[in-house]
């Protein structure tokens, strides 16, 4: 079983989308899944149809309080079953106020990793798609995922606020997280007639590409890859044979194939 937290601090780069359409990508594969909503806005449970999250009686929030205050946890509890296959375990405004919770809570850090503990046995992957902040709670996704990628957006801000990140990232390594890896940056929103684009991409490859996977696949800009959250649905039920379909299928194939290699690695290493 692998967690995978989706991390950026900017805004707008396309983390929830990336959530969405790996996590479909993974169960069109044959993997059961688990997305998270770590985002008190909750864009990532409004994208998978829930409308009125405000008005669920049971989300993230809940299941983060019940371990802040020890109390018993139901496996179940706020997990929705969506019609593309995967579980999501939604988010709304409450989160706001667990958030503000943690700072005072006991290994505040730790409290989603205690919680994903009591679920992880049931899943192939778990999906935390985090809030555009440094917070509590991210840093709470970061200890508790085993690898973090990195959607950034093919603009020249989005890639100079890398560094901040990753400064964050190590950071976490160091004091909370020592297994965490880095899976890959993923190039959203990219323009290929554009030069600018190309060269945002080439950038990132020279900066960072000797320490840091960053991934072939390219998510193009898309209105149709827009449009696709307000319906409801994962790009490959609403534009199936597009190009941003393509694109998160292979991108998709990439996540699946690294944890692959790592799993043969730690075969031969054993024999």
């Amino acid at each position: 079983m692998k967690v995978i937290a989706l991390a950026n601090q900017k805004g707008g780069v396309g983390k929830s989308t990336t959530a969405i359409n790996l996590g479909v990508g993974l169960t069109r594969c044959g993997k059961k899944v688990l997305l998270i909503d770590a985002d008190s806005q909750g864009n990532l449970t409004t994208m998978l149809g829930i409308r009125q999250p405000d008005e669920l009686s049971a989300t993230l929030a809940t299941n983060l309080e019940k371990i802040i205050l020890d109390k018993p946890l139901d496996r179940e509890e706020g997990i929705l079953h969506c019609e593309e296959g995967v579980d999501l375990l939604p988010s709304n405004i409450e989160l706001s106020a667990t958030e503000v919770n943690l700072v005072n809570t006991m290994s505040r850090e730790t409290v989603l990793k205690t919680y994903l503990k009591e679920i992880r046995s049931s899943y192939d992957y778990i999906l935390i798609d985090c809030m555009p902040s440094l917070g509590m709670l991210t840093l709470n996704a970061l200890t508790a995922a085993d690898s973090v990628i990195i959607p950034v957006q093919s603009h020249y801000l989005s890639a100079k606020g890398l560094e901040h990140l990753l400064k964050t990232i190590r950071k976490v390594q160091r004091q909370l997280n020592p297994k965490l890896q880095i899976e890959g940056i993923l190039l959203t929103m990219t323009q290929s007639r554009t030069n600018f684009s190309k060269e945002i991409g080439e950038l990132l490859r020279n900066t960072y590409g000797r320490n840091i996977h960053i991934f072939q696949s390219e998510i193009p800009f898309s209105i149709k890859g827009a449009e696709m959250s307000a319906y409801g649905k994962s790009i490959f039920s609403f534009e199936p044979k597009g190009r941003v379909a393509a694109a998160y299928e292979n991108f998709t194939k990439e996540v699946a194939e690294i944890e692959r290699q790592r799993k043969n690695s730690k075969i031969d290493f054993i024999r």
